[in-house]
């Protein structure tokens, strides 16, 4: 049937004397079964004038059991255990870069405080004289940061002490412990 243009339709296919058949049919078959068959397109009536409907067996019924759902629950299961550490590993470096970007600001922030007072704020005078001028400050030029000075990722403020143990000054977040020292999430974040 090298030249034939047919397009393959879907037929119920009843064989009498047999059980009944779906198939795809291109063109003639021969189907080999004992008996006569007969062909009705689906949704197409038969001889009795009865309309015909596709026949499907009790294996192709439509769904899940309870043991491929079980098996998918356990997939996911396995997935988000794998992806969760993962994934709350990265959350905790993200604090971390947020912590160290903030600090940043505010370095910028009070090297611009300095450069117009010829000091950085004293410890009492706190990070707070970066919004809001403090008493006998005539030089003051600011406020040197848009907003007000934001707590580290945390929650807490940062510790700032002036003159530093380090430096000019000393800019400290002490992590998500909140403890001087530490480790991974709990490490103090510093300016020097």
């Amino acid at each position: 049937m090298s030249g034939c243009t047919c397009v393959p339709t879907c037929f119920r296919v009843e064989v009498t004397g047999a059980s009944h058949y779906d198939a795809k049919l291109h063109g003639g078959t021969s189907f080999g079964a004992a008996g006569a068959a007969r062909l009705f397109p689906y949704g197409d009536n038969d001889v009795s004038g009865q309309a015909r409907r596709p026949d499907f067996s009790a294996g192709a019924a439509a769904g899940f059991t309870l043991l491929e759902l079980l098996v998918v629950l356990v997939i996911i299961g396995l997935l988000a255990g794998y992806v969760g550490p993962k994934y709350f590993s990265q959350l905790g470096k993200s604090e971390a870069k947020v912590a160290r970007a903030q600090m940043d600001a505010i370095e910028k922030a009070l090297d611009h405080y300095r450069l117009d007072t010829g000091r950085y704020p004293t410890t009492e005078q706190g990070l707070a004289a970066l919004n809001a001028r403090p008493t006998n400050e005539a030089k003051w030029a600011g406020p040197y940061l848009k907003k007000e000075v934001p707590p580290d990722p945390w929650g807490r403020p940062y510790q700032y002490l002036s003159p530093g143990q380090h430096g000019d000054y000393d800019l400290v977040s002490y992590g998500k412990d909140g403890q001087p020292g530490g480790t991974a999430e709990s490490a103090d974040i510093t300016s020097w």
